[in-house]
């Protein structure tokens, strides 16, 4: 749920903070007070286009903060929009793209507006709704019908690569077997330039550094140097051991420094010892180096990877020289692939096809306590051709709606008003009920187009669905207001010689003089009355 927003320096918003709680929220105000802003707010947070043009005149950047409380965690999404249109998001302090915003949050708050972000009017969506009504028996369905489906996808893709590696055969298998052949020419190893690229350096330098080696072996251990000196310092203390304890630790720190350093000594000894001085072994080295530096500019960035490109130029080899009877084998499986996804469509379209009256049922239902009693809605399930098919199905799920039930029913995008889609949306949430996993749902002027007792019934509805949603609402009517758990009044204030919004909480005898004033325009007593006898009607039994 959102738990906090703030917003500083966006369009009029100079810098208001705001704290929500569950079930349902109100904005309300007069018109152009800058309620859609606070709206448009969240709009950035879920990864909407920034521009210069949302900034406060003088500010030097917008900033937007909400706070979330996803899966149990508190989450913070920022979004900075500069002057010159500059845009930085951060999720709990840590860089992030506008993507990411939209990855995280997309399923965490449903952005209703009038003309925007509607998903209603998505045809794509429509199969989505269904499936959810129906309930497991289609997501089962549909979850196999997508994995057929991907399986013919990826079949037909391995089809037609082979068939067009047949169709230039012979050119392929040319160029395959000189690959193979210039490799195994070089027969390199796995590993082998790494071991060469460790193994030149001692090569270059062998007379340095067994110098250097033998030199320091010399100082070490040779008649009166460090070893034998160390030695006889510790056969000094040797002859007063157990006199003094603290002796004693000086005496077992000498013994451990002199089998250190004897034991650096011999490897010294060693190591001068196994440093080539062969000039004809540098020369074999180097030569190498080069073939495998040619092969590795050709085939891989690694010796490895030129190897792994041998395997699979031999498998494709091997492939190729079957020819016919691999394309074969190819089309055999799009054939299996293409059965199975028959097999899913069919399911799927049964279980579908045998859900959609209960569906349109359910919705008539909720929407007559809309004030859409007339209402008529019809689920259309068009077959597709089967190239046309997508991963959403085998048909073209699409809601049909009428107003009246004299109107034969057409293409809810097309036909439908502003205030009738609002309606439409809110019946489709409270039937889809739980399974509507979406827990943030906000409605920019959901009473477009209503009033009177449909904005009663509008409000009853939005506090149903804030029982299992954290439901926000940008309204201008005082019956859809009334049924807020909580309501923000969102107004204009002058700051010197601007104006700017703010946004303030109001509950009591404040709360009741909104509702007046969105009754009346005014407090009269008249209107402050009114007002208490709606919240009272409107508030739970």
């Amino acid at each position: 749920m959102l738990l906090e927003l703030h917003v500083k320096n966006l369009a009029l918003v100079e810098d208001v903070w705001l704290e929500f709680r569950s079930g349902l929220t109100v904005l309300t105000g007069e018109t152009g007070a800058g309620k859609t802003v606070l709206v448009g707010a969240l709009q950035l947070l879920l990864g909407d286009r920034a521009d210069a043009t949302l900034v406060r005149s003088g500010a030097e950047e917008a900033l937007i903060e909400g706070r979330f409380l996803i899966d149990g965690q508190e989450r913070l999404i920022q979004r900075r929009v500069s002057a010159e249109g500059r845009s930085r998001c951060t999720i709990d302090a840590e860089m992030a793209t506008v993507g990411a915003l939209g990855q995280m949050l997309g399923g965490v708050v449903d952005l209703h507006g009038q003309h925007e972000h509607q998903a209603l009017l998505s045809v794509t969506r429509h199969a989505g709704y269904l499936d959810r009504f129906i309930g497991q028996s289609a997501l089962d369905a549909l979850e196999a019908y997508r994995t057929a489906f991907k399986e013919r996808e990826d079949a037909a893709k391995a089809r037609s690569a082979l068939a067009s590696s047949l169709a230039d055969r012979e050119r392929r298998i040319d160029y395959l077997t000189f690959q193979i052949a210039e490799i195994d020419a070089a027969a390199p190893h796995p590993g082998e330039d790494a071991e060469i690229e460790a193994s030149l350096p001692r090569m270059r330098h062998g007379d340095q550094l067994t110098g250097a080696a033998a030199a320091a072996w010399a100082a070490l251990s040779e008649d009166g140097a460090a070893v034998e000196r160390l030695a006889e310092a510790s056969g000094a203390l040797g002859r007063v051991a157990g006199l003094d304890p603290a002796m004693d630790g000086i005496a077992n720190d000498l013994d451990s420094a002199l089998e250190a350093v004897d034991g650096i000594a011999s490897r010294l000894r060693d190591y001068a010892e196994s440093v080539e001085h062969d000039p004809r072994a540098l020369e074999v080295a180097e030569s190498r180096r080069a073939v495998l530096a040619a092969l590795k500019k050709k085939y891989g960035g690694s010796v490895d990877e030129v190897l792994a490109l041998r395997q699979s130029a031999s498998i494709e080899l091997e492939e190729l020289g079957e020819g016919a009877a691999g394309l074969e084998r190819a089309e055999e499986r799009l054939e299996a692939t293409h059965a199975a996804l028959r097999s899913a469509a069919k399911q799927l379209t049964a279980i579908r096809v045998g859900s959609t009256s209960a569906f349109e049922v359910a919705l008539m239902e909720a929407a007559a306590d809309l004030a859409l009693s007339n209402a008529r809605f019809a689920i259309s399930l068009l077959d597709l051709p089967y190239d046309a098919w997508s991963a959403e199905g085998p048909q073209k799920v699409e809601f049909m709606f009428a107003a009246s039930g004299k109107e034969t029913p057409r293409a809810l995008a097309k036909i439908a008003s502003g205030g009738e889609i609002s309606r439409v949306m809110l019946a489709l949430k409270d039937v889809l009920g739980q399974a509507d996993h979406t827990p943030v749902l906000v409605f920019d002027e959901v009473d477009a187009g209503i009033g009177g007792a449909t904005a009663v019934a509008v409000g009853r509805r939005l506090a149903s669905l804030a029982t299992t949603h954290q439901v926000l609402v940008v309204t201008h009517l005082a019956q859809v207001a009334a049924f807020a758990d909580q309501q923000v009044v969102v107004e204009k204030a002058t700051a010197g010689e601007r104006s700017v919004t703010i946004a303030r909480p109001v509950g009591s005898e404040d709360r009741v003089a909104e509702i007046a004033r969105m009754l009346s325009g005014g407090t009269t007593a008249t209107g402050m009355e009114h007002a208490r006898e709606l919240l009272a009607m409107a508030a739970p039994a």
